[in-house]
C-alpha cells in the first residue's frame, strides 16, 4: 500500500467498484493506467508476457524487478512490467479490466480477487495450481480461491499488522511489552509522561485506521464476528460494533496529532527517528521506512488482549499480494508460464532478496534466508489460528472505499461512536441489498 493525498469530496480511493470509476478522471495519471494495457504492441508477441503492477514504491519495485529477471532468464520469455502508483492502479483497475489490460495484473487475495472473479473480469487458473499447488498449505490455497471453486490468484507475499516499536526505545525507558489492554493504557501513559507520541496513527491515506478497527474488533468480538459484519451478516448498530468504538477512543489522547493529515510513511518514520513509541501497521510496511542500520531495532508484538475469549493468538490481519491472469490476456500461455514460474519458493525468494521484511508463503520457502523480522513475521503468523485479509480485502469493495473509509475519517475527528455506526450501517443496507 502506497500513500497518496485524497480528497474525498471530489472522488474516493476505491469508490470505482460502483461503476463510476470511468466518469473520474485523474489526468496524466489515468493515461498512465490505460497504457498498461492497449492493444497490439509488444504485448501481443508470444515471447512478452505484459504485467501490470501497482509495486510502485521504489524498494518493492526494484523487489519485483528482479523476479521479474529470473523469469526471462528461466523461461526464456519476456516479462514487461508496466508500474502504475499504487493508489491510482487501486482507483482506475475496474476500467483498466474492462478494457484491454495486461495479461498478468497484481492485486489481492480475499474479497477483492473475489470480486474480479465474479465479474469475469479475471481468468480461472486452476491449470497453473495444478502445477504448484504442492508449495502451499491449504490457508494459502483457500485464500486464492473464488466462490465458485476455481482458482484466480497465485500469492507472492504477506505480512501481520502488529505492534511495531524499536527495541533500543523500550530498553532506554525501561518499556515491557504489554500483554493485556490495560498494561497497554499503563504504557501509553508512561512514554507520554516521558515526552513520546506513545502510539504513531495517521489515515491521511485512508486505509490505515481500518487496520486498527480489525484489530479491536477481532479481539473483542472474535474472527468469525469480524468475517460476519465484513459481509453485514452482522449489524454495524449492533452494541458489540458501538463497543469497539468506544474502546477505541481511549487510545486517541495517544495518538499523534491531526492524524487525517499524516500519511502512514511519515508514521514510520516518527518511529524510526524515535518520537514515538509504537505504531500499528503492518510490518513489512513499516519496515520498508526504516534504514538498513536500523532495521535489526525494529520489533513488534502482537496487538495486545483485551477478552480473554479472544487471545492474542485468536486472529491478526496479515494480507496477501500476488497476481493474477485477465479474462482475455493476449500471450495466456506466456502468462501461465509468469504464474507458475510466480508459484514457487525460487521467484519468492527472488523478490524477497530485495525486500527484507515481508515473507513468503510457500511452505517450502528457505527461511533461512530470512532476517529476524522476517523470522518473526513468518512465526506470528503460523502461529496465529485465523488469519484475516484486512478490512478493504475483506468486505466490498464498494464498501470499504468510501463508506469505511469515510466513515473512520470521521470519526477520528469527533470520535462519536453512535454517528459512525449508524451511517455505516444505513449505507451497508444499500450497498450489500
Amino acid at each position: 500500500m502506497v500513500s497518496e493525498s485524497l480528497d474525498r469530496t471530489a472522488y474516493s480511493r476505491r469508490s470505482l467498484l460502483k461503476g463510476g470509476l470511468a466518469a473520474l478522471a485523474l489526468g496524466s495519471s489515468a493515461d498512465l493506467l490505460a497504457a498498461c494495457g492497449g492493444s497490439g504492441g509488444s504485448g501481443s508477441s508470444s515471447k512478452t508476457v505484459t504485467i501490470g503492477s501497482n509495486y510502485s514504491d521504489a524498494g518493492v519495485k526494484k523487489a519485483f524487478a528482479s523476479v521479474a529477471a529470473a523469469f526471462d532468464k528461466s523461461s526464456g520469455l519476456s516479462a514487461k512490467v508496466n508500474t502504475v502508483d499504487h493508489n491510482t492502479f487501486q482507483n482506475k483497475i475496474q476500467t483498466y479490466l474492462q478494457g484491454t489490460p495486461d495479461d498478468v495484473f497484481s492485486w489481492f487475495a480475499g474479497y477483492r480477487m473475489k470480486f474480479f472473479a465474479s465479474q469475469g473480469l479475471a481468468s480461472p487458473i486452476d491449470d497453473v495450481w495444478d502445477k504448484i499447488g504442492d508449495h502451499f498449505p491449504d490457508s494459502i490455497k483457500n485464500a486464492s480461491k473464488a466462490e465458485d471453486g476455481h482458482y484466480y490468484f497465485v500469492p507472492l507475499y504477506n505480512y501481520p499488522w502488529v505492534m511495531n516499536y524499536r527495541k533500543s526505545v523500550f530498553d532506554a525507558g525501561g518499556y515491557q511489552v504489554p500483554a493485556t489492554w490495560d498494561d497497554l493504557v499503563a504504557l501509553c501513559k508512561k512514554m507520554k509522561a516521558d515526552g513520546l507520541t506513545p502510539i504513531s496513527f495517521t489515515d491521511k491515506d485512508g486505509w490505515p485506521a481500518m487496520g486498527t478497527f480489525d484489530i479491536l474488533n477481532m479481539r473483542m468480538n472474535g474472527y468469525q464476528f469480524h468475517v460476519d459484519l465484513m459481509a453485514h451478516k452482522e449489524s454495524w448498530t449492533d452494541s458489540k460494533v458501538v463497543a469497539v468504538f468506544d474502546q477505541w477512543k481511549q487510545l486517541f489522547p495517544y495518538y499523534s496529532s491531526g492524524p487525517n493529515g499524516l500519511t502512514w510513511e511519515e508514521g514510520a518514520q516518527a518511529l524510526q527517528n524515535k518520537k514515538a513509541g509504537m505504531m500499528f501497521q503492518g510490518a513489512g510496511q513499516v519496515g520498508q521506512q526504516f534504514s538498513a542500520d536500523n532495521l535489526t531495532d525494529l520489533k513488534f508484538f502482537p496487538f495486545p488482549e483485551i477478552d480473554s475469549a479472544n487471545p492474542t493468538d485468536s486472529g491478526i490481519d496479515a494480507p496477501i499480494d500476488g497476481f493474477m491472469m485477465s479474462k482475455k490476456p493476449k500471450n495466456k500461455a506466456g502468462a501461465v508460464k509468469f504464474l507458475e514460474y510466480l508459484g514457487t519458493a525460487a521467484a519468492e525468494q527472488a523478490y524477497l532478496a530485495s525486500d527484507p521484511t515481508d515473507v513468503g508463503t510457500a511452505s517450502d520457502y528457505d527461511e533461512s534466508t530470512y532476517n529476524q523480522l522476517q523470522k518473526d513475521s513468518a512465526e506470528i503468523i503460523k502461529n496465529t489460528k485465523n488469519i484475516a485479509q484486512f478490512l478493504d480485502r475483506d468486505t466490498r469493495p464498494d464498501f470499504a472505499y468510501p463508506v469505511v473509509q469515510n466513515a473512520l475519517q470521521q470519526f477520528i475527528n469527533d470520535q462519536d461512536s453512535q454517528a459512525a455506526c449508524k451511517s455505516l450501517e444505513s449505507q451497508a443496507k444499500t450497498i450489500f441489498a
